[in-house]
């Protein structure tokens, strides 16, 4: 176990530092000052890896415990002397300083959304035991939330998801050259740095600016991906890492998206014959075959007359794109009862990210719980059941879409 007190040394020597910066004859200052340059030019970062972070409660309504700061680091880093943006980072403090372990620094995936607010997030069921030994740490990425966002200026519809139709390519192709030329105008010296690389380089930022030799690190969905890269990037300074629903990094991102559209279109058949078992509850037909007719019948009729759906009028395109619905056969199937009826409001949503949630599995909780706290993995593969609530109502985490939708964020993440 790391020592408690790694910041006590260095902070002591910048305060006598400072004491003694006060007395110095004029040459003294000088030759301090060209000393200190050395130290810059030895290592770049220092900057930023040695700057003091000033905390402050993150929301008058949340906890007081709960604190916000902001972290400069550079946009480029081949370029740490040039242009620099704020990173928000929130922490909430272990609540035992003796039992301590150190940081674990949370992402909930994206690509690219927020997680500042993962620590005090109350979808988050940490045991006492984690939140005992660790300090939660949050924070959004470069370009996201609260850290120097960036948008494109993009309308509703150039955000809106557009599935694949051969009769719309040309004009889906003018489309996404827009999108790019919008991006490009508004963002296009940023765009090029908001890359995974960086994130985990501003990973490591963070773990320096907090005074810690390593960081444990918690990752979902995407964030299993920054976690690789992190660890790829900076081996020694990986503690204990949890990745929860991981991506394949070797099919990031155009052969992820393709998995994706095979897995939708398994998830599609699975839940025609889930629904089909269940005519009597959900009305689409008593065959697999007639459920799969019933939901096309339902796209050309509102592809002729667009249907209304939770405040949004949605076209036969517009529901095709949420395909990740069918991965949660009950939700599809109230979903789509709901379309053909022409209205619908349904609250939670569908996603992933199955760790420390309401209603998680109790054999996936602990074994992540035992690794978190005492360091030991499970002596084998170890494979839990979902529960009921899992599925019936499973917790929503950002999944890498092609687009993003009208409402959310309009870029993707590079």
């Amino acid at each position: 176990m790391r020592s408690r007190n790694t910041r006590k040394a260095p902070l002591l020597a910048a305060s006598l530092a400072a004491a003694t910066l006060s007395a110095l004859t004029p040459a003294t200052a000088l030759a301090a000052s060209t000393a200190s340059d050395a130290s810059t030019a030895k290592d770049p970062l220092r900057q930023y890896t040695q700057q003091k972070l000033q905390w402050k409660r993150c929301d008058a309504k949340g906890p007081d415990t709960f604190q916000c700061a902001t972290l400069k680091v550079p946009l480029d880093y081949s370029d740490p002397g040039g242009k620099t943006i704020g990173l928000a980072i929130s922490r909430l403090k272990a609540g035992s300083a003796k039992a301590r372990h150190g940081v674990l620094l949370l992402n909930p995936g994206g690509p690219g959304a927020p997680g500042l607010q993962l620590p005090a997030d109350p979808l988050m069921k940490f045991p006492a035991e984690v939140k005992r030994r660790y300090d939660l740490v949050g924070f959004d990425p470069r370009g996201a939330g609260q850290s120097s966002p960036v948008s494109c200026g993009l309308t509703a519809e150039e955000q809106a998801d557009q599935p694949y139709k051969a009769e719309t390519f040309t004009k889906d192709v003018d489309r996404a050259r827009t999108v790019a030329e919008k991006c490009r105008a508004r963002a296009g010296d940023k765009l090029p740095h908001l890359t995974t690389r960086n994130s985990a380089r501003d990973m490591d930022v963070i773990r320096a600016a907090l005074g810690e030799e390593t960081i444990s690190y918690l990752g979902i969905s995407y964030g299993t991906y920054l976690g690789a890269v992190y660890m790829q990037l900076f081996p020694q300074r990986a503690d204990r890492i949890v990745l929860d629903s991981a991506t394949n990094p070797t099919r990031i991102y155009r052969g992820m998206f393709q998995d994706m559209a095979k897995a939708a279109e398994q998830a599609f058949t699975r839940w025609t014959a889930w629904t089909a078992r269940r005519h009597t509850t959900y009305g689409l037909g008593d065959t697999p075959a007639k459920v799969r007719k019933t939901y096309w019948d339902l796209i050309a009729r509102a592809n002729r007359k667009p249907v209304l759906f939770e405040g949004q009028t949605l076209t036969g395109d517009g529901i095709r794109a949420d395909n990740r619905t069918f991965f949660h056969v009950q939700k599809a199937a109230e979903r789509i009862t709901g379309l053909k009826k022409g209205m619908l409001t349904v609250a939670g949503g569908e996603g992933h990210g199955v760790l420390y949630a309401p209603d998680s599995s109790p054999c996936a909780d602990k074994a992540v719980t035992v690794y978190l706290t005492t360091g030991r993995l499970p002596a084998k593969d170890l494979t839990c059941q979902a529960t009921a609530g899992q599925k019936e109502q499973p917790r929503t985490f950002p999944v890498p879409t092609p687009p993003s939708r009208p409402g959310t964020h309009d870029r993707l993440w590079p």
